[in-house]
């Protein structure tokens, strides 16, 4: 059936009039959310270079964390900018924040584990117990800091062994840090003979020591009695040395001790057991 052009005419203006209402009952909301959606969006990155350069002032605070914080405000604004969209064109946020409330504690839940690794890295970063290059005990591992993440932290022993332990067992541990200290005290217990001159043995480790320039004279050298063995004299002996030469001087203190000794005529005792025959009848 063929329409009349009064119909034609009488159906357009029912359409014109039909969007004219339209725009007029949501066209200020649109706007109102385009604006919105342009302030939070402008809001955000605003923040998140705020948040970035003033964590950068401070120098306890790591630039993976200075990322890992700017980012969080920045997502944070968004989440709200959405929120205040939604709630623009009348959606009940009531839900819509509770709905996203039970998915983040489902996520948690499932990823607790992942989670706690990254506060502890939080905390690693933040407080710094150690450093790049430092050398560590913690969470039943030993070696020199390679770098610190969000969830874990690289370690490398001794004979340069990988080694990657959760940031969570580190936090929740205690951390033996050699290299925290620019000095450290280098300890030795030498055994000499019951029959050997102690006043001796002790000048000459102190003038031992005395001719290491890497040994520091300030605490002086220390060097007494320590304890009377089943098969020695124990002396301990105790010196301060720069932190980076303390293998060094550990090793050639022991090797210029054994030398010195044994050109002065000072033993070294052997373990020994004295040996009683009785004969019978």
């Amino acid at each position: 059936m063929e329409q009349t052009p009064e119909q034609i005419a009488e159906y357009v203006q029912e359409v014109i009039d039909q969007l004219i209402g339209a725009v007029t009952t949501y066209g200020l909301d649109v706007l109102g959310a385009i604006l919105i959606l342009i302030l939070g969006w402008t809001a955000a990155g605003w923040a998140k270079s705020a948040t970035a350069k003033g964590l950068g002032r401070v120098k306890a605070v790591d630039e993976m964390l200075q990322s890992f914080f700017s980012s969080l405000v920045k997502y944070v604004i968004l989440v709200f900018t959405v929120v205040a969209v939604l709630n623009r064109f009348g959606v009940e946020t009531t839900s819509f924040v509770a709905v996203i409330g039970a998915a983040g504690l489902a996520i948690g839940l499932a990823l607790q584990g992942t989670l706690s690794n990254v506060a502890a890295g939080v905390m690693l970063l933040l407080f710094r117990p150690f450093k790049v290059g430092d050398y560590i005990e913690g969470a039943g591992h030993a070696g020199s800091i390679k770098a610190t993440g969000l969830f874990t932290t690289d370690m490398a022993t001794g004979d340069n062994i990988h080694i990657v332990v959760p940031n969570s067992q580190l936090w929740g541990a205690a951390i033996r840090n050699f290299s925290h200290h620019s000095k450290r005290r280098v300890d030795l217990v030498i055994g000499i003979g019951y029959g050997d001159d102690i006043d001796k043995a002790q000048a000459v480790i102190k003038r031992i020591a005395a001719a290491d320039e890497r040994i520091h004279k300030d605490p002086e050298p220390f060097v007494e009695v320590a304890n009377l063995g089943d098969n020695a004299v124990e002396l301990v002996v105790r010196v301060w040395a720069d932190n980076s030469n303390y293998w060094p001087v550990k090793f050639a203190l022991t090797k210029t001790i054994k030398q010195t000794f044994d050109a002065e005529g000072i033993s070294f005792p052997f373990p020994q057991r004295d040996v009683h025959l009785h004969q019978v009848g």
